[in-house]
């Protein structure tokens, strides 16, 4: 078994369609695959027949904006396992995405305001599959230099960071998403505690009934993963991961690099 947990493709803010997704994981020898695009299930329906197409197992995900209000900060919450459709989720996220899609507009305005070359019309031809205009669409209108490189996390972080377009949204509360996750009989997971430092709202989500926690992750350190490996023995929670994989649109990873090859996520598959 080879085991991504956490993709995402152009139904949210990845850069490969859903097909591509399956024909690169085909070539990296992925035997289980969890798409967990953002605040979407959209994509579980196109991904169960791409799944047997490919004799790859389908994990239908999903990766829900959530926050932690008590300590002000973002906490992503990934669900896995959905068998049938996630009316809770819809209804949790669909304000979310509408306000995403309203904000994203109003950043593109900005920076055409600014003066920068962009193409509004084609920013919108990217979101196109997501039907949610992303940063990552903007971007892609204003340059095609890597992700990775100098210029675009200069660009990035001048424009929407400190910049003409900075600002967000407000996010779902992370309890709320976790309901919503287990109302469509989902298995809730924590993602990336270290990326966001979600650690200390793992272990009251837990009291609610979370049932895992995101290991293996390209921003995870050996500390973090020390720190997610304690309170998963401490709680008894699983333990998933994956590349976090965003195409051209995120770091430079590739698709199965950061793959689980045991039966740690046998709960749900």
């Amino acid at each position: 078994m080879k085991i991504d947990l956490h993709t995402h493709s152009r139904y949210s803010d990845g850069s490969e369609t859903l097909m591509q997704l399956f024909q690169q994981a085909k070539a990296a020898g992925i035997t289980h695959l969890g798409v967990v695009d953002h605040d979407t299930t959209a994509h579980h329906a196109e991904g169960r027949k791409l799944g047997a197409q490919f004799n790859i197992e389908f994990i239908a995900g999903v990766e829900i904006s959530a926050y932690d209000f008590k300590r002000q900060r973002k906490v992503h919450m990934l669900g896995y396992g959905f068998q049938g459709q996630c009316p809770h989720i819809q209804a949790l996220c669909t304000p979310l995405l509408a306000r995403r899609h309203a904000h994203s507009l109003w950043q593109l305005a900005r920076i055409q305001e600014a003066g920068f070359p962009l193409d509004a019309k084609q920013a919108l031809a990217f979101a196109r599959e997501s039907g949610t205009l992303y940063k990552q669409h903007i971007m892609n209108a204003l340059t095609e230099e890597a992700y990775s490189s100098k210029y675009y996390q200069t660009l990035y972080r001048s424009l929407f960071k400190t910049g003409v377009a900075a600002g967000d949204i407000v996010y779902v509360d992370a309890f709320d998403a976790l309901q919503a996750i287990h109302a469509d009989g989902g298995v809730a997971v924590v993602a990336h505690p270290g990326q966001l430092d979600s650690f200390d709202i793992t272990e009251e989500l837990v009291q609610e009934g979370l049932d895992g926690i995101e290991l293996l992750h390209p921003d995870h350190t050996p500390v973090h993963m020390e720190q997610v490996q304690q309170l998963a023995q401490k709680y008894h929670l699983i333990t998933t991961g994956g590349s976090d994989y965003h195409g051209r649109y995120g770091a430079p990873v590739q698709l199965g690099q950061y793959t689980l090859s045991n039966l740690q996520t046998a709960v749900f598959i």
